[in-house]
Protein backbone atom coordinates (compact mmCIF):
# COMPACT_ATOMS: atom_id res chain seq x y z
CA UNK A 1 0.00 0.00 0.00
CA UNK A 2 1.75 3.30 -1.14
CA UNK A 3 -0.40 6.83 -0.75
CA UNK A 4 1.59 10.02 -0.57
CA UNK A 5 0.47 13.17 1.64
CA UNK A 6 1.80 16.85 1.55
CA UNK A 7 2.00 18.45 5.39
CA UNK A 8 4.75 20.45 6.93
CA UNK A 9 7.68 18.82 9.27
CA UNK A 10 10.35 20.64 11.44
CA UNK A 11 12.82 22.50 9.71
CA UNK A 12 15.39 21.53 12.08
CA UNK A 13 16.52 18.02 11.07
CA UNK A 14 17.01 17.02 14.76
CA UNK A 15 13.76 17.24 15.51
CA UNK A 16 12.97 14.53 12.89
CA UNK A 17 12.92 11.64 15.44
CA UNK A 18 10.71 13.41 17.77
CA UNK A 19 8.06 14.27 14.84
CA UNK A 20 8.31 10.70 13.93
CA UNK A 21 7.14 9.92 17.15
CA UNK A 22 4.54 12.05 16.88
CA UNK A 23 3.19 10.11 13.54
CA UNK A 24 3.13 7.01 15.23
CA UNK A 25 0.63 8.30 17.78
CA UNK A 26 -2.04 9.70 15.41
CA UNK A 27 -1.22 7.65 12.19
CA UNK A 28 -2.93 4.17 12.62
CA UNK A 29 1.29 2.33 12.73
CA UNK A 30 3.06 0.84 15.00
CA UNK A 31 6.37 3.40 14.10
CA UNK A 32 7.24 6.01 12.09
CA UNK A 33 11.20 5.95 10.11
CA UNK A 34 12.06 8.98 8.90
CA UNK A 35 14.78 9.56 6.56
CA UNK A 36 15.78 13.31 5.25
CA UNK A 37 15.61 13.77 1.66
CA UNK A 38 18.92 16.12 0.46
CA UNK A 39 17.96 19.90 0.14
CA UNK A 40 17.07 21.08 -3.32
CA UNK A 41 15.68 23.87 -5.46
CA UNK A 42 11.68 23.49 -5.70
CA UNK A 43 9.49 25.27 -8.00
CA UNK A 44 7.78 27.29 -5.00
CA UNK A 45 10.79 29.01 -3.12
CA UNK A 46 9.05 28.68 0.26
CA UNK A 47 10.25 25.38 0.73
CA UNK A 48 13.56 25.27 1.47
CA UNK A 49 13.79 21.41 2.31
CA UNK A 50 11.76 17.97 1.70
CA UNK A 51 11.60 15.23 3.74
CA UNK A 52 10.56 11.71 3.20
CA UNK A 53 8.79 10.15 6.11
CA UNK A 54 7.98 6.13 5.71
CA UNK A 55 5.96 5.00 8.03
CA UNK A 56 5.52 0.91 8.46
CA UNK A 57 2.87 -1.11 9.78
CA UNK A 58 2.41 -4.59 11.19
CA UNK A 59 -0.52 -6.46 10.24
CA UNK A 60 -1.20 -10.03 11.15
CA UNK A 61 -0.30 -11.09 8.12
CA UNK A 62 1.65 -8.57 6.09
CA UNK A 63 3.15 -5.24 6.18
CA UNK A 64 2.89 -1.91 4.39
CA UNK A 65 5.28 1.16 4.64
CA UNK A 66 3.62 4.35 3.27
CA UNK A 67 5.94 7.10 2.21
CA UNK A 68 5.29 11.01 2.80
CA UNK A 69 6.88 13.81 1.49
CA UNK A 70 7.12 16.77 3.92
CA UNK A 71 7.94 20.31 2.78
CA UNK A 72 8.95 22.98 5.08
CA UNK A 73 9.90 26.73 5.27
CA UNK A 74 12.38 27.90 7.67
CA UNK A 75 10.67 30.95 8.38
CA UNK A 76 8.24 29.32 11.24
CA UNK A 77 9.75 26.92 14.34
CA UNK A 78 9.33 23.45 15.28
CA UNK A 79 6.56 24.63 17.55
CA UNK A 80 4.64 26.76 14.82
CA UNK A 81 4.68 23.89 12.21
CA UNK A 82 2.15 22.24 14.63
CA UNK A 83 -0.96 24.43 13.50
CA UNK A 84 0.03 24.76 9.67
CA UNK A 85 -0.66 22.86 6.52
CA UNK A 86 0.81 23.56 3.26
CA UNK A 87 -1.61 24.34 0.19
CA UNK A 88 -1.04 25.64 -3.08
CA UNK A 89 -3.57 27.45 -5.41
CA UNK A 90 -5.06 26.70 -8.59
CA UNK A 91 -1.35 28.25 -10.69
CA UNK A 92 0.47 25.63 -8.71
CA UNK A 93 1.87 28.27 -6.22
CA UNK A 94 2.40 27.05 -2.68
CA UNK A 95 1.31 29.05 0.71
CA UNK A 96 1.47 27.98 3.87
CA UNK A 97 -1.70 28.68 6.53
CA UNK A 98 -3.35 27.96 9.99
CA UNK A 99 -4.95 24.13 10.06
CA UNK A 100 -8.58 23.98 10.50
CA UNK A 101 -8.10 20.88 12.54
CA UNK A 102 -5.20 21.54 14.38
CA UNK A 103 -4.88 25.16 15.65
CA UNK A 104 -6.21 25.54 18.76
CA UNK A 105 -7.22 29.14 18.30
CA UNK A 106 -8.99 28.60 14.85
CA UNK A 107 -11.09 25.92 16.27
CA UNK A 108 -11.75 28.25 19.71
CA UNK A 109 -13.46 31.04 17.05
CA UNK A 110 -15.58 28.17 14.94
CA UNK A 111 -16.73 26.92 18.06
CA UNK A 112 -17.50 30.11 19.90
CA UNK A 113 -18.97 31.83 16.74
CA UNK A 114 -21.07 28.42 16.04
CA UNK A 115 -22.24 28.38 19.54
CA UNK A 116 -23.33 32.00 19.81
CA UNK A 117 -25.03 32.30 16.56
CA UNK A 118 -27.42 28.90 17.75
CA UNK A 119 -27.60 30.11 21.41
CA UNK A 120 -28.62 33.60 19.63
CA UNK A 121 -31.08 32.13 17.55
CA UNK A 122 -32.86 29.88 20.54
CA UNK A 123 -33.15 32.10 22.88
CA UNK A 124 -34.73 35.23 20.47
CA UNK A 125 -37.15 32.30 18.98
CA UNK A 126 -38.12 31.21 22.75
CA UNK A 127 -37.33 34.18 25.15
CA UNK A 128 -37.26 37.35 22.73
CA UNK A 129 -33.67 38.09 24.19
CA UNK A 130 -30.37 38.17 22.50
CA UNK A 131 -27.19 36.17 22.67
CA UNK A 132 -25.50 39.45 24.56
CA UNK A 133 -28.67 40.22 26.65
CA UNK A 134 -28.16 36.19 28.23
CA UNK A 135 -24.93 37.03 29.08
CA UNK A 136 -26.19 40.38 30.86
CA UNK A 137 -28.82 38.79 32.41
CA UNK A 138 -26.00 36.66 33.85
CA UNK A 139 -23.83 38.95 34.41
CA UNK A 140 -26.17 40.88 36.72
CA UNK A 141 -27.33 37.63 38.68
CA UNK A 142 -23.75 37.25 39.57
CA UNK A 143 -22.91 40.63 39.98
CA UNK A 144 -25.56 43.18 41.32
CA UNK A 145 -25.12 46.77 40.65
CA UNK A 146 -22.20 46.19 37.74
CA UNK A 147 -21.74 48.83 35.51
CA UNK A 148 -21.37 49.20 31.79
CA UNK A 149 -17.49 49.49 32.28
CA UNK A 150 -17.19 46.01 34.63
CA UNK A 151 -19.72 44.08 32.54
CA UNK A 152 -17.92 44.62 29.49
CA UNK A 153 -13.98 44.24 30.73
CA UNK A 154 -15.90 40.65 32.19
CA UNK A 155 -17.95 39.93 28.99
CA UNK A 156 -15.34 40.44 26.56
CA UNK A 157 -17.34 42.69 24.51
CA UNK A 158 -17.46 46.47 23.71
CA UNK A 159 -19.07 48.98 26.26
CA UNK A 160 -21.49 50.27 22.86
CA UNK A 161 -22.90 46.90 22.75
CA UNK A 162 -23.51 46.41 26.72
CA UNK A 163 -24.98 49.66 26.67
CA UNK A 164 -27.06 48.66 23.24
CA UNK A 165 -28.01 45.61 25.64
CA UNK A 166 -28.54 47.58 28.86
CA UNK A 167 -31.10 49.46 27.24
CA UNK A 168 -33.15 46.65 25.82
CA UNK A 169 -33.00 45.45 29.18
CA UNK A 170 -34.36 48.50 30.64
CA UNK A 171 -37.79 48.80 27.92
CA UNK A 172 -38.43 45.74 29.10
CA UNK A 173 -38.31 45.99 32.46
CA UNK A 174 -35.89 43.16 32.95
CA UNK A 175 -33.25 45.59 34.23
CA UNK A 176 -33.27 49.04 36.18
CA UNK A 177 -30.16 51.57 37.31
CA UNK A 178 -28.78 52.72 40.17
CA UNK A 179 -27.52 56.32 41.69
CA UNK A 180 -24.35 57.64 39.66
CA UNK A 181 -21.41 56.46 41.04
CA UNK A 182 -19.28 59.48 42.82
CA UNK A 183 -17.11 60.02 39.41
CA UNK A 184 -20.82 61.77 38.18
CA UNK A 185 -20.21 59.27 34.70
CA UNK A 186 -21.00 55.49 35.81
CA UNK A 187 -24.29 53.65 37.44
CA UNK A 188 -24.42 50.10 38.76
CA UNK A 189 -27.52 48.30 37.04
CA UNK A 190 -30.04 45.68 38.87
CA UNK A 191 -32.21 43.04 37.55
CA UNK A 192 -36.05 43.08 38.70
CA UNK A 193 -38.15 40.69 40.01
CA UNK A 194 -39.08 39.95 35.95
CA UNK A 195 -35.81 40.36 35.25
CA UNK A 196 -34.75 37.36 37.90
CA UNK A 197 -37.57 35.60 36.62
CA UNK A 198 -36.52 35.36 33.20
CA UNK A 199 -32.88 34.63 34.10
CA UNK A 200 -34.23 31.42 35.92
CA UNK A 201 -35.89 30.36 32.69
CA UNK A 202 -32.97 30.73 30.18
CA UNK A 203 -30.52 29.32 32.44
CA UNK A 204 -32.83 25.89 32.56
CA UNK A 205 -32.31 25.80 28.51
CA UNK A 206 -28.32 26.96 29.14
CA UNK A 207 -27.86 23.69 30.95
CA UNK A 208 -30.08 22.04 28.26
CA UNK A 209 -27.79 23.37 25.72
CA UNK A 210 -24.76 22.63 28.00
CA UNK A 211 -25.39 19.14 28.31
CA UNK A 212 -25.31 17.86 24.94
CA UNK A 213 -22.13 19.95 24.42
CA UNK A 214 -20.70 18.13 26.82
CA UNK A 215 -22.03 14.55 25.96
CA UNK A 216 -19.37 12.36 26.20
CA UNK A 217 -17.54 13.86 28.29
CA UNK A 218 -16.44 12.44 31.92
CA UNK A 219 -16.27 14.56 35.07
CA UNK A 220 -12.21 15.26 35.05
CA UNK A 221 -12.38 16.00 31.34
CA UNK A 222 -14.97 18.65 31.66
CA UNK A 223 -12.88 20.11 34.79
CA UNK A 224 -9.81 19.62 32.69
CA UNK A 225 -11.26 21.48 30.05
CA UNK A 226 -12.42 24.51 31.81
CA UNK A 227 -9.15 24.62 33.53
CA UNK A 228 -7.39 24.65 30.04
CA UNK A 229 -9.92 27.57 28.92
CA UNK A 230 -8.90 29.73 32.28
CA UNK A 231 -5.35 29.42 31.51
CA UNK A 232 -6.09 30.42 27.99
CA UNK A 233 -8.21 33.43 29.32
CA UNK A 234 -4.99 34.75 31.61
CA UNK A 235 -2.87 34.43 28.17
CA UNK A 236 -5.30 36.44 26.12
CA UNK A 237 -5.11 39.22 28.52
CA UNK A 238 -1.63 39.22 28.18
CA UNK A 239 -1.43 39.34 24.92
CA UNK A 240 -4.20 41.91 24.99
CA UNK A 241 -2.06 43.95 27.62
CA UNK A 242 0.99 43.79 25.41
CA UNK A 243 -0.58 44.55 22.30
CA UNK A 244 -2.55 47.45 23.35
CA UNK A 245 0.82 48.91 25.54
Amino acid sequence: MVGTFRTLAPSDSRLLPAFADFLSCVLPCRSALIQPVCSKEVKDSMLSRQYIVAVTTWGLFDTHTIRYTFGMTDDFDAFDTLFLVEVEDDDGAGAQTLSFSRSPTVLLTFAANRFTRAAAKTYAQKFGIGAVDWRMLVMLTRKPGATVTESANTIGIDKGAISRCIARLEKRGLATKGELHANGRSRGWWLTAEGRKLHGEVLREALDRQRILLDGYSEEEIAQFTDLLRRFLVNLDALTEKTSG
